[in-house]
């Protein structure tokens, strides 16, 4: 059950973070979004590790294969920008649903 209220509230903050971006790049460009969203997730990422889990190194990750699973971070800049697109374009209630189904 927890697994699927986490399922949902991801999905609702997918779709309220696709309505942010969207309006921030109304303001600038795309791809200054897309930085500032990676830049300020990359920061929230630091200082919840740092509260909850400074004991575990990042050296580990030079232990990971094949190396190409640490090709996420260039996947979530993809999908920031596609999001963003995706919203602007069709609206967030349609996006999300296609998004979602996709």
């Amino acid at each position: 059950m927890s697994g699927f209220i986490i399922a949902l509230i991801s999905g609702a903050l997918m779709s309220v973070q696709g309505v942010f971006n969207t309006e921030v790049t109304k303001q600038s460009s795309t791809w200054t979004t897309s930085s500032f969203v990676q830049f300020s997730g990359f920061l929230a990422c630091i200082l919840i590790w740092f509260l909850t889990e400074r004991d575990q190194s990042f050296l580990a990750l030079a232990k990971v294969s094949p190396k190409y699973l640490l090709l996420g971070g260039i996947l979530g800049a993809g999908i920031t920008f596609t999001v963003i697109k995706s919203v602007a374009s069709l609206g967030p209630a349609q996006s999300a649903m296609i998004i979602v189904a996709a």
